[in-house]
């Protein structure tokens, strides 16, 4: 493994200087969402006007969102602002992970710091539209359909928490396409091996769909389920091209300069 001036390979550094450039990394991210957090805060109460947007477009005319406690409105709003953090640091966010795995990479590998930045952003961003326009109103009507002929009374913060909850588990989900490109990378995985356990990976991304989804029927878990079976699928191609460029690269390291 080659290494730039002064870098130590993952074996030369010690425990605590691992700690150390995790302390940094974590330092890093968490400035990055202070900064971020400004503007998430500004623009709070828009941010979650249109958040809410899934649910209060199936209201009847004239209702809203509702809150018990005095302080609700305030937290609700602090944890908007916190949320849309995230999701505007998460490039930064990213770019601290690659720097922290780094160094357990070839020379070769580093070079693709600039597409994990970008795939993971992508993806991350990708998850959570999905989950915004696509699950959030399909669960949102039918848990309002089967309430019928009772006055919803929808608190903000749990309306919320049930947003988090999909967003980031929906957004984090479709992060497995990047996963699969570094495991190949490192020889963890093949395709092959993907395809072999695809009926495993059916019924774990069903699993998931459940726990992610709280609706009880199949439809709107098979919303959240058919897109995962997609990335898996992407993900199958992925390892693919990435296993046919490792076998090229031996071929060519293993045949004499002519």
């Amino acid at each position: 493994m080659r290494l730039g001036k002064g870098q130590k390979s993952p074996d030369e550094m010690t425990f605590l200087e691992h700690l150390e450039d995790l302390r940094k990394r974590i330092f890093y991210s968490a400035l990055a969402l202070v900064v971020a957090f400004v503007p998430g805060w500004l623009f709070a109460k828009q941010i979650f006007a249109i958040l809410a947007r899934p649910v209060t477009k199936y209201l009847p005319p004239g209702e809203g969102l509702a809150y018990k406690h005095l302080i609700d409105p305030f937290m609700v709003y602090l944890k908007t602002g916190f949320l849309a953090a995230i999701f505007v640091a998460s490039p930064f966010i990213f770019l601290q992970l690659w720097y922290f795995v780094a160094p357990g990479l070839y020379q070769k590998e580093k070079k693709y710091v600039v597409p994990f930045v970008v795939m993971t952003t992508l993806f991350f961003a990708a998850g959570a539209t999905f989950g915004y326009f696509v699950v959030f109103p399909f669960a949102c009507r039918f848990f309002l359909q089967l309430g019928g002929g009772f006055k919803p009374v929808i608190m903000i913060d749990e309306y919320f928490g049930f947003a988090l909850k999909m967003l980031l588990s929906i957004a984090l989900t479709f992060e497995t396409p990047t996963l699969v490109f570094f495991l190949s990378k490192m020889g963890i995985v093949t395709a092959q091996w993907m395809i072999k356990n695809f009926k495993y990976a059916v019924l774990v991304v069903f699993i998931i769909a459940a726990v992610i989804t709280p609706t009880p029927d199949w439809i709107n878990q098979s919303i959240v389920a058919i897109p995962m079976l997609a990335l898996y699928g992407l993900s199958i191609l992925i390892a693919l091209v990435v296993g046919r460029k490792k076998e090229k690269s031996r071929a060519s390291e293993g045949t004499p300069a002519g």
